[in-house]
């Protein structure tokens, strides 16, 4: 088989000087390395040999295949440089001409957004209080006076990773968070990040999409500093000829609960089909913190009491952008994106 193999040496080395092309290349590799090559077949048959043969012709045969290999990549190197040198000849690739420019990037609008409420509200006083995605049920309903079988749990649609923990619907469980940590001073946060909820895709509605929760705690806090909070954002943030209404409203962490709209800044009140002909377009909830939740968070409700607000964020970068369709925001469509 010693014979066998340098017969194979030899016929291999003498073939593969003769190869001047890839495709060429490729069939010398596929007839003598490939999975049913020559020299893969020689070494199958090892094991016909007798025991004490077998060492010596397992080391000449490694020999052979490391020597094949290496002559096989000098023997590709050597083609792509000859096949370059012909595609300049042919001129075929113009090498003077310049690169094509890459455009600088840029921040998504999301996040564009979001950077241009957290300068509103910070000219307010507010910090910003990040919290978790995943959360427990404990947090993200029971600590929020949403207990086991609460029919308020049917307002969000969950998704469920075990038993007890989920993605988080809403940023209101860093209430919680921020509460217990800052306790016993005063708060003035906002709490922003992405909420997750099951429902369908459309053009007004995503299963993933951002919220900016607002939460003040201290002492003397009354409605009239929410409404006025609001109304300063709404200004700030679409324009300071906007006006603002207040309805009542149901949130089972806030006692009263609230509904904040603007007069719909694509019709200026008269009417039409985004504000579904009211003159007025909703810019959050919002209410004075429960009892219940403060005393959760680790606050006396008899000392000491506060407000609450949840906005969107994808939402009023609709309406100041005049975007139709909230699955842009997710589409990496760099037309889209380019726009912002």
């Amino acid at each position: 088989m010693l014979e066998q193999l340098n017969k194979l040496e030899k016929e291999s080395t003498a073939a593969l000087e003769t190869v001047s092309s890839s495709a060429a290349l490729a069939e010398w590799n596929k007839r003598y390395l490939g999975k049913n090559g020559a020299l893969t077949q020689l070494l199958r048959s090892v094991g016909q040999l007798p025991k004490k043969e077998r060492p010596v012709f397992g080391q000449a045969a490694n020999r052979v295949k490391v020597a094949l290999e290496a002559a096989y990549e000098a023997k590709v190197e050597m083609l792509q440089r000859k096949e370059m040198e012909q595609e300049l000849e042919r001129g075929a690739l113009d090498v003077t001409l310049p690169g094509r420019p890459r455009r600088p990037g840029h921040l998504h609008i999301t996040t564009q957004t979001l950077r241009q409420i957290y300068a509103i509200f910070a000219e307010m006083g507010f910090q910003v209080y990040e919290s978790p995605d995943v959360e427990t049920d404990e947090m993200n309903f029971e600590l929020l006076n949403m207990p086991p079988h609460h029919p308020a749990r049917d307002m969000w649609a969950t998704f469920w990773i075990s038993d007890d923990v989920l993605l988080r619907t809403h940023t209101s469980p860093g209430q919680i968070r921020v509460m217990r940590e800052r306790y016993p001073e005063p708060i003035r946060v906002i709490l922003p990040g992405k909420c997750y909820r099951y429902e369908q895709i459309t053009a007004r509605a995503e299963h993933q999409f951002y919220q900016v929760e607002g939460l003040a705690v201290g002492h003397g806090i009354r409605m009239t500093d929410l409404i006025g909070t609001l109304t300063e954002f709404a200004r700030r943030f679409y324009g300071m000829d906007r006006h603002i209404r207040i309805r009542s409203s149901y949130f089972p962490f806030t006692e009263p609960s609230i509904e904040a709209d603007m007069d719909c800044i694509i019709c200026q009140g008269e009417g039409c089909r985004v504000c579904k002909h009211s003159g007025w377009l909703e810019v959050g909830g919002a209410g004075m913190v429960h009892p219940v939740v403060l005393q959760n968070g680790g606050y006396d409700p008899e000392e000491w009491s506060g407000f609450a607000f949840g906005l969107g964020v994808e939402r009023p970068a609709m309406l100041k952008y005049d975007i139709n369709d909230i699955r842009l925001f997710y589409g990496n469509d760099l037309r889209f994106l380019r726009q912002f």
